[in-house]
């Protein structure tokens, strides 16, 4: 039985070859295209999404020069993420759902490194601040993260 993620195509135009992947917290999921029905709350771990070649530059553009989330395009369906199993029929018990708070306060401490390290640090990609916008905008979204932070 296979219990990691999968290499998903483009999630805004089902391309195959998707070699951009940007990780995201769980609360991310209700803003992605269909992603309403999922329970963000079940997922154990990130939630990464992937883009093709072509997409990259437009996602780019779009958070870094417009300051908009590409997150309402991106079909959940192509999303890459791990659901807790479900044995509460099986073992007769209710189980606890996931901590989401350890996930989503390492993504927002790497966010904030990189937004602040952005320029003077060469370790840090265009990519990585890209990600890290968007974690920040799902997280004050959502109130989890002070805006601004």
């Amino acid at each position: 039985m296979y219990t990691g993620k999968t290499e998903q195509p483009c999630c805004l135009c089902d391309d195959p070859d998707a070699p951009v992947r940007v990780d995201l917290p769980p609360r991310a999921i209700p803003e992605l295209k269909h992603g309403d029905p999922i329970a963000w709350q079940d997922v154990v771990g990130e939630v990464s999404v992937h883009f093709c070649e072509s997409d990259w530059a437009v996602v780019r553009d779009l958070v870094l020069d417009a300051g908009m989330s590409p997150l309402p395009r991106c079909n959940a369906a192509r999303a890459s993420f791990d659901l807790r199993e479900d044995f509460e029929a099986l073992l007769d018990r209710t189980r606890d759902e996931p901590d989401q708070s350890g996930v989503e306060s390492r993504l927002m401490e790497r966010s904030e490194r990189v937004v602040a390290e952005y320029g003077r640090d060469s370790l840090h990609s265009e990519r990585d601040l890209v990600e890290a916008k968007i974690v920040r905008w799902v997280l004050e979204a959502d109130g989890v993260a002070p805006e601004g932070a």
